[in-house]
This record gives C-alpha cells, structure tokens and sequence, in this order.
C-alpha cells in the first residue's frame, strides 16, 4: 500500500486519538473504554510504517502518538492501583474497628503471657529454663551483643537483602499459623498467639536480667510496632473463624464460616503489608549497630504511635463500628 493510501485510510483515527490524549492529559480526564484497543490498533500501524520504510515524517508522527499513548495508559494504571490501595487499607482499618472485641481477646492472649513471662524471667533464671533451653539463651546472648556490626540473628553485613527474604517468610509463617488455627475451633489459634507471647516474655525479660537490655530493646521497637501488632490481627482473624465454628448462630455452619472468612481476610491483607513493613525494618533498620540508641528509641515511639493512631484513630476506616 501507497504511503498515500495507509494515511488516508487511517487518518481519521490519528486524529480522533491525538484529541482524546491531549484532551486528557492537559484536563486531567480519563480515556474512555475503547482507548486501548486505538492503542494497539496504533501500535500495529507505527510498526507497519517502519516496515514499509515511510517517510520519517509519518514515523515520527505515529511515534509520537505511541509515546503519548502509553504515558495516558501508565498515568491510568498508576491511578488505578493507588485508589485499589486506599480501598484496601480502608476496608481493612473498618474491619479492624468492627472486629475489635476480636482483636481485643487476641492482644490480651499475647500481651498479659508476655509480661507474666517477661517478670518472671527477669526475677528468676530458672523461669526462663522453662521455655527456652541454655543454648537458646546462650545464642540470644551472642545476638544482642553490643559488639556485634549487626544485631539480630548471626549473618554478614552484606547480607542484609537476604535477611529482608528470611523476616518475610518466618513472619507470614507465624501470621498463617495464627489464621488457620482457627479451623480447629480457635483453639489452634490461642495456642499460637499464646506461645508467641510467652516467648517474647521469656526473651525479654531474660536479656534485660543479662544487660542486653540496651541492644535488644532499640533493635525490637521499630519493626515490633507492625510486626507485633500483625499477629495479634491476625490472631483476631483465626479467633473470628474458631468463633464461627462453635457458635455459627442462624446460619449454617459452612454459611458462617464463609461469611466470617471473608471478614477475616480483610485483616489478614492488612496484616500481610505490615509484615512486609516489619521485614524491611528489621532487615535494613533495626539491625544496625551504629545508629544512636535514642534516634532507635525515639523512631520506635514513633511507629508504635503512628500504628496505633491509623488502626484506631484515623479517619481511614469511617468511625467505629461493632458487630
């Protein structure tokens, strides 16, 4: 086909297109349906012209045309995903609020074992024995030794992207633990929050009677402030399926179950993003030894203050709401 002959048959779309991305990009509009499919159509005719070998003119016409097509696309796309993120978080800050005895039961299973544990550690060494063994607690001692170029679990200094893999997938593991074990009506789920805050009782309170206080302490503040508060989330989730389980009310127990799922998920997606948070932290942040204790002390407030505000106190998630 004639150079000729392919821009008149085609021309009328050039034009349509080129109006529409002007329009949009200087507006601030957004394309209508149809807008990808030109695309590709326009996509599939810049190639065809280079293949023929037209004019550079028309190339470069249909080029520019490409270009401003998909920066209209990737805007869209960007636009997109952004507003699905805020629904997200929002659905999941409204579940939290409607599910907050839920969550309430879940933080007293962790919070009140942990300090029971943790002042029983710190008075008496063989409390501690309990629950952890000697080389566990001789391993604790060589982690949060202020010596150390990076604390947390042994590794090198450059390992600190592998370390980011390895939090992710221990946390989610815990987190998964914690949400399934409420397919055996609750019961696994109490167990898994209950042991996590025995042991994190037992941690503390027995580096704190060894004098790593002022490494162990700095190093769990800030990535605590989403990690633990992630478990117990999704403590609450696998208490909300155990629940359903045992007291399924008017529905039938599959019924119930579906219906307390498909709440429950909600708090596991908002979970899964603050654990992925908690992993960066820990990996890149929590594990250095030569920031300042109190920069580490005073980020920590920080976190835990800016988490508690946008689960409970931020407008995100309307107001609070009860089942």
């Amino acid at each position: 086909m004639k150079e000729k002959d392919f821009e008149q048959q085609h021309e009328w779309l050039w034009q349509q297109f080129e109006t529409q991305v002007e329009s949009c990009l200087n507006g601030g509009g957004t394309p209508d349906a149809a807008f990808p499919e030109r695309y590709r159509q326009l996509c599939g005719q810049l190639s065809l012209a280079r293949q023929r070998e037209y004019s550079e003119g028309l190339v470069a016409r249909l080029n520019r045309l490409v270009m401003l097509g998909h920066h209209l696309l990737y805007r869209r796309d960007t636009g997109a995903s952004m507003q699905r993120l805020g629904q997200a978080l929002a659905e999941f800050v409204a579940a939290l609020r409607r599910h907050r005895r839920y969550l309430l039961c879940s933080a007293l299973l962790f919070i009140l074992p942990a300090l029971v544990m943790g002042a029983g550690s710190y008075l008496s060494e063989t409390f501690t024995y309990s629950l952890i063994s000697t080389e566990q607690a001789a391993e604790l001692e060589s982690m949060y030794d202020p010596a150390n170029e990076r604390l947390g679990p042994e590794r090198d200094a450059e390992t600190d992207l592998a370390m980011f893999g390895y939090y992710i997938s221990h946390n989610i593991g815990i987190a998964f633990q914690a949400f399934a074990g409420g397919m055996f009506f609750g019961l696994g789920t109490v167990l898994i929050v209950l042991h996590n805050g025995l042991y994190l009782g037992a941690v503390a309170g027995y580096l704190t009677r060894a004098g790593f206080a002022i490494t162990f302490y700095p190093f769990v503040i800030g990535h605590g402030a989403f990690e633990l508060t992630a478990i117990v989330i999704c403590g609450a989730a696998g208490l909300m399926i155990g629940h359903a389980l045992i007291h399924p009310g008017r529905w039938r127990r599959l019924d119930a179950l579906r219906r307390a799922a498909a709440e429950a998920v909600k708090l596991m997606y908002g979970a899964m993003f603050m654990l992925f948070v908690a992993a960066f932290l820990e990996a890149f942040w929590s594990s250095s030894s030569t920031l300042p204790v109190a920069v580490k002390l005073g980020t920590g407030a920080l976190l835990w203050l800016f988490v508690l505000w946008f689960c409970f106190f931020s407008n995100l998630g309307g107001r609070r709401e009860s089942v």
